[in-house]
Order: C-alpha cells, then sequence, then structure tokens
C-alpha cells in the first residue's frame, strides 16, 4: 500500500522535501503546537502542509485532535523512510563538501548542561579558529540531555557531543577532555545550612529531599545516590541549582557551576570529603559514516587544544 502511494507521488523535488521535513519535524515534537516553533510557521500552516502531504500519499498518517497526536500504521512507515531519506540527503551533501577543497556544509553540535561556557573545554577558542578556516560551513549549536545527545550522533543527526562519559557505545569515538567533581549542596534556607555535626548531617541525609539529574551519569554517582530520598528531577544545573536554593532539596552539582553561590553565602557543600563522586566529560562522534571533512577538522581542532591543556 505504503509503496503504491510513493509511486503515485512521483518525482519528489523540493516541495515534496519541504512536506517531508514538516512531516519529521511534527512526529518528532510530538504534535503540531510543539511543532510550532521548531519550523518557526503557524499551527495552521502545518496543518494545511500535513493535509497535502496525506492528499500527495493518498495516505491517513497521523490522528489528531482532543485525544493528541499519534501515527497511523502507513504513517510509521513513512516517517521511517522520511529519515532515510534525509539520512540519504546528508550523506550526499557530506560526499560533495568533501570534494571541494572550499570547505562547505554543516556541522551539528550538542552539548550537555554547562559544558559549552567552560573554559577547560575551550569551545570559545575552538570555534573561532573553526570558522577563520571555514568561513562558508554553518554551524548549529544547541543543548540536549545526555541521552539525546548519544542518540542523535549515533543516528547522524548530529555530528558532535559534549557528555559526561559514563559508558563505552559502539560507533562512537571518545575524546576524554576534563574532570568535573561533584559535591552535594543545601541552600541557606535548608535546616542544614548551618549544622556542623558531621554524624548528625550524615542521619539527617537519609531523610532530605533529594533533588537529582534523572539519569546514570557514572557508577559512582549511583552509589552515592542509592540510599537517598530521591524526591524530584531537575536534569539541567540551572533548574537543579534552583531546586536547591529554595530550601526545600539537597541536590549534587558540580564544584565549578556551585561555586558561584557557595561564594555568596547561598549554598553549601554537606560532607565534601565523602559525599562527592567525579564525572569524565568528553567528545563523541561516530566511529564510521560517510565523508565529513567540516566534522573531522572541527575534531582536530579540538583535540590539539586538548592536548594543548595537557
Amino acid at each position: 500500500m505504503v509503496s503504491k502511494s510513493l509511486q503515485s507521488m512521483g518525482k519528489v523535488g523540493d516541495y515534496e522535501i519541504r512536506l517531508l521535513r514538516v512531516f519529521k519535524t511534527v512526529v518528532e515534537c510530538g504534535g503540531f503546537s510543539a511543532a510550532e516553533v521548531e519550523l518557526n510557521i503557524s499551527r495552521s500552516t502545518i496543518s494545511v502542509h500535513m493535509s497535502n502531504l496525506e492528499a500527495r500519499l493518498k495516505l491517513k498518517l497521523c490522528q489528531r485532535g482532543r485525544s493528541g497526536f499519534s501515527l497511523t500504521e502507513e504513517g510509521l512507515t513513512i516517517y521511517n523512510a522520511t529519515r532515510q531519506l534525509f539520512s540519504r540527503l546528508a550523506e550526499f551533501r557530506s560526499t560533495v563538501n568533501a570534494l571541494h577543497q572550499q570547505m562547505t556544509g554543516e556541522v551539528r553540535i550538542l552539548t550537555s548542561d554547562t559544558i559549552s561556557l567552560d573554559e577547560r573545554c575551550g569551545l570559545d577558542e575552538v570555534l573561532a579558529e573553526f570558522a577563520a578556516l571555514a568561513p562558508d560551513v554553518y554551524i548549529s549549536f544547541d543543548t540536549a540531555p545526555l541521552g539525546e545527545i548519544e542518540r542523535r550522533v549515533i543516528n547522524g543527526d548530529a555530528d558532535v557531543g559534549f557528555i559526561p562519559h559514563h559508558r563505552d557505545i559502539e560507533g562512537l569515538d571518545f575524546l576524554q577532555m576534563y574532570k568535573d567533581k561533584s559535591l552535594l549542596y543545601c541552600g541557606d534556607r535548608h535546616p542544614l545550612f548551618h549544622e556542623q555535626d558531621e554524624q548528625l548531617i550524615n542521619e539527617a541525609l537519609k531523610q532530605c529531599k533529594l533533588v537529582h539529574a534523572g539519569v546514570q551519569t557514572s557508577s559512582e554517582s549511583s552509589t552515592q545516590l542509592a540510599e537517598m530520598n530521591k524526591a524530584a528531577e531537575a536534569y539541567y544545573y540551572e533548574t537543579r541549582a534552583t531546586m536547591i536554593l529554595s530550601g526545600v532539596y539537597v541536590g549534587f552539582m558540580a564544584e565549578k557551576f556551585a561555586q558561584q553561590w557557595v561564594d555568596r553565602g547561598r549554598m553549601r557543600a554537606l560532607l565534601p570529603e565523602s559525599r562527592f563522586y567525579n564525572l569524565q566529560v568528553a567528545a563523541i562522534s561516530r566511529r564510521s559514516g560517510p565523508l565529513n571533512k567540516p566534522r573531522d577538522l572541527f575534531m582536530e581542532l579540538l583535540t590539539q587544544h586538548i592536548e594543548a591543556l595537557e
């Protein structure tokens, strides 16, 4: 049924590509409303595009209404085929770019939490040098949770990712960068902020509400969190810091990031000699795949920067 519909679509030109790109974005955003921001077009325009695509394919791709957004069986098949299509187009662009002396194309970078602004990473310097060597390359730079970064780099939807290195994944190369020490903090409104008795603090921590990242970032972190009262979840440091400052929760954060509130007397590290874990930060990229000179240049410059710091 799907193959006949694709045949009936005729030649796939720029217009069809635009419709399929809208469809892919709607699916990955989970509906029309969330896709508005991503596509920067109105919900009514998205609806028109989807209707046109369904008419050209002669297929019902999704259900939309009060019950929410969901794909039909045919819609799921078309979505998977669309992903493969765009992957092939990206491979084609990368191959063409590799044949040109003047580098063009795109580098898609994803970073987890506050890594991008850490001077140990030196991304500002690397980006400056990259822009000088490849001025015609378009750079897409965004933040995402750890699991999403891994998935998108593996799938080829991103070129370089910066994450806490918590596991080895087949098919990915890891460039080790620096280590972060995470301590357990409470805010100045928390009952333990002025407590000095370590035994009392240890006992109280068994009942204290903990805000945590929601993902396993290392075996050390899992050990520290094992017997604590996980009462809230906040992946990003900014949101976790806000919850800690409320005085309701304690939580682990990178020492370097939390220092700004410690210096102002708003936070305190609890039992820093025993309540801590280390995170190794790494840059990841696909080990194999189509030629991608912009990505390879970026990783080469990043490697040189890290080696210079060492």
